[in-house]
């Protein structure tokens, strides 16, 4: 019941910024935590970072100083902020939210947005 919906993705050279976006629709109600992961051809898929409704963030150790995430809970929105981008950061980005556990803690996923960082 819950759509995903992400953009900003983009080819960018090491060094520069790029700026995600993630805006939940549908049955949107209940969403509890939000976050991004990422996943490069041929490798498992792993966590970014992610975002309580409170607004509490938590970090993969590779993004830490880099990358920052938000949220507009009034629009259901998480946004990574992505700045010193070097290329190993180069993957597919997936937004994803869980509703609370009350609600069953169904998690749902994006389609996804490509970031490629060049040389």
């Amino acid at each position: 019941q819950v759509q995903l919906v992400e953009s900003g993705g983009g080819l960018v050279q090491a060094g520069g910024s790029l700026r995600l976006s993630c805006a939940a629709s549908g049955s949107s109600f209940s969403i509890n935590a939000m976050g991004w992961y990422r996943q490069a051809p041929g490798k498992q898929r792993e966590l970014v970072a992610t975002i309580t409704t409170g607004g509490s963030p938590n970090y993969a150790d590779s993004v830490k100083g880099r990358f920052t995430i938000s949220r507009d809970n009034a629009k259901n929105t998480v946004f990574l902020q992505m700045n010193s981008l070097k290329s190993e950061d180069t993957a597919v980005y997936y937004c994803n939210a869980r509703r609370a556990p009350a609600w069953g803690g169904m998690e749902y996923w994006g389609k996804g947005t490509l970031v490629t960082v060049s040389l």
